[in-house]
């Protein structure tokens, strides 16, 4: 299995608004996973998986947690990785566990604070992300870019996850007082960028791009769902266009798209 990014999960305080908001924003439709337990919703885009959804527990709410995505990177050992990234100075939030008849997952964060999910599939299962082509930086509906903001700095954090996952870099564009942005790869393919995290961020944080078609309408569907856009639209290398928004329920996420 690729060490790369095989999956993403928004955790939200109101799940069924969340649906409706990425459904009209994105284009994901939903399913029920019919996993025991709490409700957990599937997002798909043209009958492929790409991400899930949930409601946050009660008592995540009352210690404190907020709306927010995770991504999940896919190992090949979920407790080797965990124990591989205490080591290196990461932290284990829960430890891992089985998701029944789906895998073994562990929340983790990196030396900075920044938070993520380790993840194995359960033996001759895969998910519809993990079947070759993990990475889709064009196709509508996938995610297109995963960028870190380094609480540790990216100079510290890019060692950290090429021992952890083997990530090698791509190039590195040099942004003035903001520190250098290193783009890093997965089996040789460029999946996302490392940068410093600006100094009002409160700590490091993982930020996912979601591929949609024309920016400019992406950034009307937006404001009509109850959403903000907080940067943007901004034309990056490559002739791509980026904006970063909050969700209704003020969750952070990001959208790309080729075109304006």
């Amino acid at each position: 299995m690729s060490s790369a990014f095989v999956w993403y999960e928004l955790m939200t305080s109101d799940a069924g608004a969340a649906q409706r908001f990425y459904a009209s924003l994105i284009g994901w439709d939903a399913a029920d996973s019919g996993l025991p337990g709490p409700a957990y919703t599937i997002l798909r885009t043209g009958g492929v998986r790409v991400a899930g959804l949930m409601g946050l527990p009660a008592e995540a709410c009352e210690a404190g947690a907020t709306p927010g995505w995770i991504g999940y990177v896919g190992v090949d050992d979920c407790d080797a990785a965990a124990a591989r990234l205490c080591e290196c100075g990461g932290t284990v939030h829960r430890p891992p566990a089985d998701i029944p008849g789906i895998g073994r997952f562990a929340i983790v964060a990196d030396k900075g604070g920044a938070m993520f999910a380790l993840f194995t599939p359960m033996p001759g299962d895969r998910t519809d992300a993990q079947d070759g082509r993990p990475f889709h930086p064009n196709k509508q509906g996938h995610c297109g870019w995963h960028e870190l903001y380094a609480a540790d700095g990216e100079a510290s954090a890019f060692p950290f996850y090429a021992r952890q996952f083997g990530w090698t870099e791509s190039s590195r564009m040099n942004m003035g007082a903001m520190g250098n942005y290193r783009i890093f790869a997965a089996d040789g393919v460029s999946i996302g960028g490392m940068m410093d995290k600006p100094a009002d961020m409160p700590g490091g944080a993982w930020q996912f791009y979601f591929n949609v078609d024309g920016i400019d309408a992406a950034i009307d569907r937006i404001k009509a769902g109850g959403g903000t856009v907080l940067m943007g639209p901004h034309l990056v290398p490559g002739d791509a266009w980026i904006v970063q928004a909050r969700d209704p329920q003020g969750a952070h996420f990001a959208l790309l798209s080729q075109d304006r």
